[in-house]
């Protein structure tokens, strides 16, 4: 059960110093783009904040499943 809350934590940090770095050097980014949803599209945003999202978005649903699909084999 520590081990799962460490690997949580760790998950958590870890994402959140990636967001916290792509804000700041997203700041000059001049190339902007708009994402069709199923129902909108956003308003312009940066290429690499979209990017950047995406990949964060996945690492922390990897890392659920993960942990998810851990706790229920003990």
């Amino acid at each position: 059960m520590v081990t799962l809350v460490r690997k949580i934590l760790f998950s958590f940090l870890f994402n959140s110093s990636l967001f916290f770095v792509l804000i700041i050097g997203i700041q000059n980014s001049s190339n902007k783009s708009k994402v069709n949803l199923l129902v909108n599209e956003t308003i312009n945003l940066p290429i690499g904040f979209i990017v950047g999202t995406s990949f964060i978005s996945g690492s922390i649903i990897g890392t659920s499943l993960g942990n998810m699909r851990s706790s229920k084999k003990r």
